[in-house]
């Protein structure tokens, strides 16, 4: 077992690291992940469980020197762990969304076999598997959630496939089924929470709109990254004038002053689905709303970049004379 002074140095040096992060919550959250994962070392009485428990602390804590470096992937790996974008923290968001309490419970495919049923998949995932701006991959037809692509077509009793070769094993496809739920919901970048449209994502609304709440709800830790990651389109900085005499215009947004930061906020804002709930007009019966997926106006990604610049197409002769021309003069 390893000496409980190395695990208390060890301890101290993760904290001295964790209180020199750029924001509260990134503080608040490593502190409280270094004392669970290393009181879980010390109760671990396996050595090769709690060695590898070990490397896995070694490694956050040297992912976070490396982040306050400057390195890029440290920075999007501490903000990955600690907003739910990876680790157990995304298991935790993404929880409540793999049920359903309204949605009745789909037919066993093996009678009376509790486990047989197939995943449900509630109106807040399908969304968000069907949308491009929270999956990694491109996003999922309503037939693949119906029925998956890995599933043969043999799982069809009145297909030709199963008339020549047999009806798949149920067994078989209820382990199709669920492998692909499991394999395409660990795609999803989860919510931090929930907004109704035209009101402010709070548990009132939530509750007067018959939603459910997820995540981060009402403690505004979505806001906060949308604070430091700044918006897309700033107005100019202040000149020296205008900070010596301390006014500030009504329009001026005050911003982060590390524009590093900001951009590291601004991808993780891209990993960070809106995910809104319409409600639907009145006199429309007991149909409930629906959900959809947007990206905040902060946001930086891969599908974010300006086009490329192109020159114009060449459309008569006399343009491609100057090109000659021009190619001469550059050989020359």
């Amino acid at each position: 077992m390893q000496p409980y002074g190395t695990i208390s140095s060890l301890y101290r040096t993760y904290l001295r690291e964790i209180k020199r992060l750029p924001s509260l919550y990134l503080r608040q959250f490593f502190q409280l992940k270094a004392s669970d994962d290393l009181h879980a070392v010390l109760r671990t009485r396996a050595a090769n469980l709690r060695n590898r428990k070990l490397k896995r602390v070694h490694k956050d804590l040297r992912k976070i020197q490396t982040a306050r470096q400057g390195d890029v992937a440290g920075f999007h790996y501490i903000l990955n762990l600690a907003y739910g974008r990876n680790g157990k923290l995304k298991r935790e968001l993404m929880d409540p969304l793999l049920r359903d309490p309204v949605t009745p419970l789909p037919p066993y495919i093996i009678p009376s076999v509790e486990k047989s049923r197939p995943p449900v998949y509630s109106s807040e995932l399908r969304t968000l598997l069907m949308s491009g701006l929270s999956r990694r991959t491109k996003p999922l037809s309503p037939k693949s959630l119906a029925s998956p692509p890995p599933l043969p077509g043999r799982a069809d009793p009145t297909s030709e496939e199963a008339r020549l070769l047999g009806r798949l094993s149920k067994r078989r496809e209820i382990n199709i089924r669920w492998r692909y739920f499991t394999t395409e919901w660990a795609k999803v970048y989860p919510p931090l929470q929930v907004v109704v449209e035209g009101s402010e994502p709070s548990m009132l609304d939530l509750a007067r709109a018959g939603v459910r709440s997820i995540g981060f709800q009402g403690i505004r830790v979505f806001e906060e990254i949308e604070r430091i990651a700044g918006s897309a389109h700033t107005a100019p900085p202040l000149t020296r004038r205008e900070m010596k005499a301390g006014k500030i215009p009504g329009n001026v947004q005050l911003r982060h002053p590390s524009r590093w930061l900001r951009q590291r906020y601004r991808q993780l804002l891209f990993r960070t689905p809106i995910l809104t709930y319409v409600p639907l007009a009145k006199g429309l019966g007991e149909k409930r709303g629906k959900y959809v997926v947007s990206s905040s106006p902060g946001a930086f990604g891969p599908s974010f970049h300006p086009p490329p610049l192109r020159l114009p197409e060449v459309s008569c002769e006399e343009d491609k004379a100057w090109l000659r021309l021009t190619d001469e003069s550059v050989k020359k």
